[in-house]
């Protein structure tokens, strides 16, 4: 039961990435350019997180359904995995809800 979220996570983040594959989104429209963001903003989010646990913000919450791994105190390993899942997630959002705008008929404003 300790890796049904990590499993969960990972099997969101694969969805995503065939969402991605079937509309050629973010990491097949520009691969490397995907890489950079991606990990530009796991290690931006993880920052945040480690600022966080610093100044007493944030907390790991006790799960029966994590696996209970620690990388670092308070920072557990399903914590990266969510933020790659979280950056990837908003990227394919983001870039399909810009191709839906561009490709909407332009309407005149009088």
């Amino acid at each position: 039961m300790g890796v049904v979220y990590l499993g969960l996570l990972l099997t969101f983040l694969g969805c995503m990435l065939l969402i991605d594959r079937r509309f050629r989104l973010f990491f097949w429209n520009d691969r490397r350019a995907a890489l950079v963001v991606t990990l530009v903003g796991t290690v931006f989010f993880l920052l945040w997180d480690a600022a966080g646990i610093v100044l007493g913000i944030f907390f790991r919450g006790e799960a029966v359904v994590a696996t209970g791994i620690m990388l670092a105190p308070e920072m557990p390993l399903e914590e990266p995995v969510f933020l790659i899942f979280l950056v990837v997630c908003t990227m394919v959002i983001y870039t399909g809800s810009a191709r839906l705008i561009a490709a909407a008929p332009r309407r005149q404003v009088r």
